[in-house]
């Protein structure tokens, strides 16, 4: 069924569709013309007074044309009226019956209507009707206003509305396809952001856990090698959890057709590994629970988990010798998430905007579901990220999403002004035993003042 829709379709698009539809048109109207001029029945061969005259078959040529030109209506919709028009009141002014010739000019004005516009099509009716009432009466073998007369206004206003509603109906389907066209694609580039976000989640919390036990290895390798091998075994369980997290995110990308995909998210039920993680990691984390815990929306479970991912990757990579607690408050209509270390906090690198990829990525989660985060030095000292969650998990109104989350931010070298990340921001000095210098803190930008550069 499909395949004989689509081949009906591509006919009905040809050109060989137009030329037989014209061709159709044209041999109907050269018989009801004929059949005007030359009838059976003796009371029809006199109407109101007046004898039907003899039409010559060479008078019928000018049907055919204003027949056989309708075969370029898709491509000179215009010029085809103006032809068919001609002829027909050519045929007219000779003082021939011109009751089915007057069929022709009007399938043209609907195929200008269909396509012209609507001040166009407006125009070329009106013209067309002036044209055809005017020859028909200067030359009406029945009387000025007899006969065919009275059928034009009629049929220019049939032709003209029929033309603009099939014009509107296709502006309508081009607009359905053009919209779903753009939701399709705002659905990719959101699956990619994503995508971009669970990737850079999962590599960088894994990334900087094995860089910071390496440097740890490689400082105390020779003096303490019990060390070494604990910093190693670190390394090992890092990269293995980070190999199934990429794995499962792998999974999702391989089940996109399936209807119900077998690898679930991570949420917040996986929240003690995550801080065993960090705690093997060389950062000392416990977890506060406040309120009774309740299930999340999948949305707002994946934010929340990824969040706390964020802002421990972040304490391990730039709080230095510190301890972190992650505190989990279950409200009526909210889930807060504060993630607190007492490491250097503003005392590393110069203060920045706070527009590194770890900080956008955590605004962008939390706009996603209707939530705002809140980064900066604590009062207490060190490093705070403050979120607030909405358990229905739903972007309120207007809320910005995507890059317009970011409101603006730059990105990249951009936005941190040629600070270096990284080892580089630790001048090549490993996390652990030994002493550290300056550090840049939090992702890839130094602190911003708690509720500054940190737009909610």
């Amino acid at each position: 069924m499909d395949d004989a829709w689509a081949m009906w379709r591509s006919w009905r698009e040809s050109i060989a569709s137009d030329i037989a539809i014209a061709v159709v048109l044209t041999a109907v109207t050269l018989v009801g013309a004929y059949g005007e001029a030359h009838p059976n029945q003796p009371s029809d061969k006199v109407v109101g007074g007046h004898p039907v005259p003899h039409t010559p078959a060479a008078a019928f040529l000018l049907v055919t044309v204003a027949g056989l030109v309708l075969a370029g209506r898709r491509w000179y919709p215009l010029a085809v009226l103006a032809v068919s028009t001609s002829a027909v009141a050519v045929f007219s002014l000779l003082g021939y019956v011109n009751g089915a010739a007057l069929l022709l000019p009007t399938a043209a004005l609907y195929a200008a209507a269909k396509t012209a516009g609507v001040r166009q099509a407006v125009a070329a009716a009106c013209v067309t009707l002036v044209v055809l009432m005017a020859a028909t009466a200067a030359a009406n073998p029945f009387g000025a206003t007899r006969g065919g007369f009275d059928l034009i206004p009629g049929l220019i206003a049939a032709a003209l509305f029929a033309g603009l509603a099939a014009s509107n109906r296709r502006a309508y389907i081009a607009s359905i396809g053009a919209r779903a066209e753009d939701d399709a694609r705002r659905r990719v580039d959101e699956e990619r952001l994503r995508i971009a976000r669970e990737l850079h989640d999962v590599v960088a919390h894994t990334m900087a856990t094995i860089n910071v036990q390496a440097g740890v290895a490689a400082h105390v390798l020779a003096d303490r090698p019990e060390v070494a091998a604990e910093a190693l075994r670190v390394i090992k369980g890092a990269s293995k959890e980070g190999l199934r997290e990429l794995r499962a995110i792998l999974n999702v990308l391989r089940q996109a057709d399936e209807d119900d995909p077998t690898q679930p998210a991570p949420g917040l039920a996986q929240i003690d590994a995550l801080i065993a993680g960090a705690t093997r990691a060389g950062l000392e984390t416990g977890v506060r629970l406040t309120g009774e815990a309740a299930p999340l929306p999948a949305a707002v479970d994946l934010a929340a988990y990824r969040i706390v991912q964020e802002s421990l990757t972040n304490a391990i990579r730039h709080a230095g010798a510190a301890t972190a607690t992650v505190s989990l408050s279950y409200g009526a209509a909210e889930l807060g998430i504060d993630v607190v270390d007492t490491g250097r906090g503003a005392a590393g690198a110069g203060a920045s905007d706070g527009s590194g990829h770890g900080l956008i990525g955590m605004r962008e989660r939390a706009a996603s579901v209707g939530g705002t985060v809140e980064t900066g030095p604590d009062r207490g000292g060190g490093y705070r990220v403050a979120a607030r969650l909405p358990l229905d998990g739903q972007p309120r109104s207007g809320e910005p999403r995507g890059d317009q989350a970011r409101g603006g931010e730059p990105r990249g070298d951009q936005a941190r002004g040629g600070e270096p990340r990284g080892d580089q921001a630790r001048g090549g000095e490993a996390r652990g035993d030994q002493a550290r210098g300056d550090q840049a803190r939090v992702g890839d930008a130094g602190p911003a003042p708690l509720g500054q550069g940190a737009p909610r």
